[in-house]
Formats: C-alpha cells, structure tokens, sequence
C-alpha cells in the first residue's frame, strides 16, 4: 500500500469515527473496572490482572488498518513479558464487530493475548477511548499510569512508549511520559 493511501485512509478513520465520549481518565485515577467476554467464551474483567506490576489495556479492533499494523507489536510486545507480572489485554468494542470475527482473528493472526469484546462499549466511555489503538498503563494499583499510543509512530517508531511506561513501573517509579496523543480509527461502540 502506498504511503499517501495509508494517510488519506488514516485521516478517513480519524474524521468519521466519531461517537460520545466520557472525559479521558486522568493520570493517577483508579481504572473503572470492565466485563467483556473473551474469544475463548470466556468472561474477563480488569480483576484479572490484580497483582501485576503492569496491566496494559489496548481498545483495537479487526478493521482499522493502524490496529492492523500493530498487531504484531501487540503479540511481541505480549512474547517478551509473558511471566514478568505485566498483563496485556485488548478490548474491541466497536459495533460493527463481533466475537466471531475477533475469533477468526486471532486464529490468522495468531493474537497470543486476551482479545476481548465488549458489546455495551462502556469500557471505551468510562476509560475515554476515541481511537483504536488507544492504549491505557495502569500501575500495580489499577491507576493510570500511562495514556497514548503504542509508540510515536506507525513506521519507523523511535520511542516505545508504552514499553518505557511497563518498564518504570516494573522498578518501581512512574513513567516520564504520562500521556500523548493516540492516533488511529475512530471508536464506534454501541450507543450506551
């Protein structure tokens, strides 16, 4: 795909992505917990990451073509901190998907993380998810440590924010960057 197609494609998912939102949650707060069902039919909530170091929660999707390109960033990402106290899972709440698809997904792709569907699309409302990937660090607390992009750019990143986050956190310490600006589709949720 050529690099203007990418650009005009990206700047298509920004502009009609539109949905109501709550704020975005602010650096500090406890995370609101969540309940979505999980591609293998089962129920996950933020409940289960209670004692890691690190809980990253990612809202993707199947469809928009910047989630697309950082599935495999997600499944290195989950490769290299598997059994280290971090929990990585991902959250679709986009209306026109559904456990199916997210199911045929996974098996493609071969996702090695939680890949979560929350129909009610509240837990985009409640976290202030607008785009997809929107990516959320909370600390061993369940508070927002963390809020932005994976990293600082879809080519060629230079800066792996969310790693830098995970990895302030897993000494101990708060991460130097705390928030940017995600870039990527619009969250469509169901209206709540």
């Amino acid at each position: 795909m050529n690099r203007r197609f990418c650009l005009a494609l990206l700047s298509a998912c920004a502009l009609f992505g539109g949905s109501s939102y709550a704020a975005e949650l602010e650096i500090g707060a406890k995370a609101p917990d969540f309940k979505a069902k999980g591609v293998d039919g089962k129920e996950i909530s933020l409940a289960e990451a209670k004692g890691a170091k690190a809980t990253v929660i990612a809202f993707t999707c199947n469809r928009c073509p910047v989630s697309i390109a950082y599935e495999d960033r997600f499944i290195n990402f989950q490769k290299k901190y598997a059994g280290k106290d971090v929990k990585f899972i991902a959250i679709n709440v986009n209306s026109s998907e559904d456990l199916e698809a997210m199911k045929q997904r996974v098996e493609e792709k071969g996702i090695n993380y939680p890949y979560v569907y929350d129909k009610s699309g509240d837990s985009a409302r409640a976290f202030g998810a607008r785009v997809t990937p929107h990516i959320f660090v909370l600390d061993g607390e369940g508070k927002l440590a963390y809020q932005g992009s994976f990293d600082d750019k879809q080519e060629g990143p230079k800066t792996a924010h969310v790693e830098n986050a995970v990895k302030a956190l897993m000494q101990g310490k708060q991460p130097e960057v705390k928030s940017n600006r995600p870039f990527g589709c619009g969250i469509k949720p169901n209206k709540g």
